[in-house]
């Protein structure tokens, strides 16, 4: 954090203008929850952003070195809530007539915050509602039109893999716990919410644990391979798609232990789910949208691994690495080969599933990575 707050106060100082960070704290902390998980994130975030109600520090870059002496270790998503003040007083807590510009682009994170601004119903007590100029960076939710005013406007994403599955009617289940379950309806669906078909379609979310996930890094893997193993038997045939949280939320904690424990509940998950496939006859294909736990420490242009109080260097982010997909088919009898695709990737698997659901893709998707 303070790779961005401290040049950023810096150059407003060197501006002279009466600009700032006004409040801050991490995203697990306070403000950003999704999926409904836990709303007293978001209330935490409105009692600092908009009732100036927290511990106060002359600027932000203060507040971070002040909360990492008092939580040594902690990393920026865990720090909690702050406000800076000047004059005694909070600097600029959210009042009537602000302009609120929300810049996230993804919607998860920014749902529940905009519902609060905008006055919508939210299961916590906020107070008067201060009557703001509030737009975000793109339609956050396209059932609900959510929030009315964008920056951007909104990506129409049409025949989706979902919608083509239900019109030639091959059943679906989805599955995930509450951290990614929005990644495998809400996203998948063309960022749309609720059941293409209900007829075709079964969602179960598994709740998720309120609690950081390196004290947790097993998450629910467990109950959600039971839940997909109990679907499997009950209707084998169709299409499950499923997501494990740990390798990503637990990477992002930063904590290598804990992560690496995280990459053992998915296995031990997997090693309880494709027996289950090849005795039903399925076919089973793993991969990942981005990188997390395959990387733990930051590195330096050399490839050497940061050293940061005579400690390596924790990355929190994303990665670039590739990642694979891998495909589990005990019955192969040289009924499909490689595809000679010259640039695989994520765009591909789509075809690729559908290919082995004896489907073809339509003619403006990708191709698949195999051929039969």
């Amino acid at each position: 954090a303070l790779d961005y707050t401290e040049p950023f106060e810096a150059w407003l100082a060197s501006v002279d203008a009466n600009y700032g960070i006004a409040s801050g704290g991490g995203r697990m902390q306070i403000t950003m929850d999704r999926y409904d998980a836990d709303w007293s994130m978001v209330e935490r975030g409105w009692k600092t952003h908009v009732l100036g109600e927290g511990p106060r520090f002359p600027s932000a870059s203060a507040a971070v070195k002040a909360l990492r002496l008092q939580k040594p270790g902690v990393i920026d998503q865990d720090l909690p809530p702050f406000i800076v003040e000047r004059a005694g007083a909070p600097f600029a807590p959210i009042r009537d007539g602000d302009a609120v510009v929300l810049f996230n682009f993804r919607g998860d994170r920014a749902i529940e915050l905009s519902k609060a601004l905008l006055g919508l119903p939210v299961p916590f007590e906020r107070g008067a509602v201060p009557a703001v100029h509030f737009a975000g960076m793109m339609t956050y939710d396209g059932d609900t039109n959510l929030p009315p005013r964008t920056l951007v406007a909104p990506p129409r994403i049409e025949r989706t893999m979902g919608e083509y599955l239900a019109a030639n009617r091959v059943f679906q289940f989805a599955c995930s716990e509450t951290q990614k379950f929005g990644h495998v309806t809400y996203f998948w669906n063309g960022n749309k919410s609720g059941y293409i078909d209900e007829k075709q379609e079964r969602y179960q979310e598994v709740p998720s644990d309120r609690v950081s996930f390196d004290e947790r890094p097993w998450m629910k893997a467990a109950e959600i391979t039971d839940a997909l193993i109990a679907q499997l038997i009950a209707r084998p045939s169709g299409l499950a798609r499923i997501n494990y949280a740990n390798g990503d939320m637990v990477g992002h904690t930063g904590h290598f232990v804990a992560t690496r424990m995280a990459v053992e509940a998915v296995d031990l998950q997997l090693a309880r789910l494709l027996p289950v496939i090849e005795r039903l006859g399925g076919i089973a294909l793993i991969t990942a949208d981005h990188g997390n736990a395959d990387e733990m420490y930051e590195v330096d242009k050399k490839g050497g691994v940061k050293v940061e109080n005579g400690r390596p260097k924790a990355k929190t982010c994303h990665t670039l690495n590739p990642v694979p997909l891998i495909v589990v088919d005990p019955a192969f009898k040289d009924d499909w080969k490689l595809a000679p695709v010259a640039k695989p990737g994520l765009g591909n698997i789509a075809a690729t599933a559908m290919a082995f659901l004896g489907l073809t893709a339509p003619p403006d998707y990708l191709p698949s990575l195999i051929e039969r």
